[in-house]
């Protein structure tokens, strides 16, 4: 079925061909160089008929041989328009008018059809090989619907991923506090130890619960702040001193190589979370003895690249972009704990500031996060 833009494209392209048509045919027959109207006299010595028109005069060789009179031209057909080829270019106005009409509608129409079923859920919808065999602006409304359609669906799969990973991970601290509740009741004269337990898990899931918080408003552009000057040098010092607090046990070392001045744009508090959580994260899995390296520099167009290395077991090359996914755990830390979310945060911190960041495998061992930040 034709919809209303269909009719209205079909009706404005005929109308601008017909009048088209009509104007050149009547400007091609008024310009003809034999063309001349009749003068008067030359009207008057032609017999009329009792009609009021002109009798058709007969030709002397055609009465010798008994033929009847050949018409001869008169006025009245000298002044009538080319019918023929207005009509001829009619028609053919009228079927490049449906056919270029059609062209500009189906694609719409497929268009429309296909926003109402991202609207009812189907977020697999691509219309892009349907609409798209031409090089033009319609094959690449088809293209930026496929794109945003596939966005959605990603977005909509890590939502739902989310969710689940939340629950699993407030599942197991909630139950854990059920059944110390349930013990206590039951033991009374060990309330301390099942104190000591609910505290634990109730911090927990407070940690949980903030870090959620923090990555949400990340995710909403919600983050404020982000206009005022901070000091790198003097985070890093602070996050370096614990992370050698932190190492100590395990007799591993944290080396630092930065510059004396480094100074960003942004908010103070979410470079540190994002620059803390590399560092621990890289602490966590050093094994002991080894070296944890923190470096520095200015690189070219006036950012500031940190690179944070340690020399653990890495993680497997398909896992290299998806650790920075919320709560992702990569299989070869498994036994670590936490939640998965600091890698996520940083990433979110980092792309918040106009920054980039990524993770490779070195070739001597061990992961190195490499964090880039615009310089103030």
């Amino acid at each position: 079925m034709m919809g209303r833009l269909f009719w209205k494209f079909f009706f404005m392209f005929w109308l601008a061909q017909f009048l088209t048509m009509v104007g050149v045919g009547i400007s091609v027959w008024a310009l003809r160089p034999d063309f001349s109207p009749p003068s008067m006299s030359e009207m008057h010595r032609l017999p009329q008929e009792p009609s009021g028109g002109f009798r058709e005069m007969p030709h002397p060789s055609d009465l010798q041989n008994g033929m009847p009179p050949r018409p001869l031209d008169g006025p009245h057909q000298e002044l009538l328009p080319p019918l023929l080829p207005i009509a001829a270019g009619s028609l053919v106005s009228l079927i490049f008018a449906a056919l270029l009409a059609w062209y500009f509608a189906r694609p719409i129409r497929t268009l429309r059809k296909a926003f109402d079923d991202v609207a009812k859920g189907k977020f697999d919808t691509r219309i892009g090989a349907s609409i798209g065999g031409g090089k033009d602006e319609l094959a690449d409304l088809g293209s930026d619907f496929d794109h945003m359609a596939s966005r959605l669906q990603g977005l909509m799969d890590a939502q739902r991923r989310l969710l689940h990973d939340i629950s699993h991970e407030l599942r197991s601290p909630l139950a854990r506090l059920q059944a110390a509740t349930d013990l206590m009741q039951q033991q009374p004269e060990r309330a301390a130890e099942f104190i000591t337990r609910l505290e634990r898990d109730t911090g927990r899931i407070d940690a949980l619960v903030g870090e959620l918080l923090t990555l949400a408003r990340l995710d909403s552009g919600m983050a404020e702040g982000m206009g005022g000057d901070v000091d790198l040098r003097e985070i890093l010092e602070h996050i370096v001193s614990d992370a050698r607090f932190e190492a100590g046990s395990r007799q591993c070392t944290v080396e630092v190589v930065m510059p004396e001045q480094m100074h960003v744009k942004g908010n103070a508090e979410l470079i540190f979370r994002a620059l803390e959580n590399v560092v621990r994260n890289a602490v966590l899995h050093a094994p002991a003895n080894t070296l944890v390296e923190i470096a520095v520099r200015n690189v070219e167009g006036g950012r500031w690249q940190i690179k944070v290395a340690d020399q653990g077991r890495g993680v497997p090359p398909s896992d290299l972009d998806a650790i920075f996914q919320p709560f992702f755990r990569s299989s070869t830390n498994g036994d670590t704990a936490g939640y998965g979310l600091g890698l996520a945060i940083t990433q979110r911190v980092v792309i918040a500031h106009g920054g980039k960041v990524r993770a490779v495998n070195r070739a001597s061992g061990g992961l190195q996060v490499e964090i880039i930040l615009p310089a103030a």
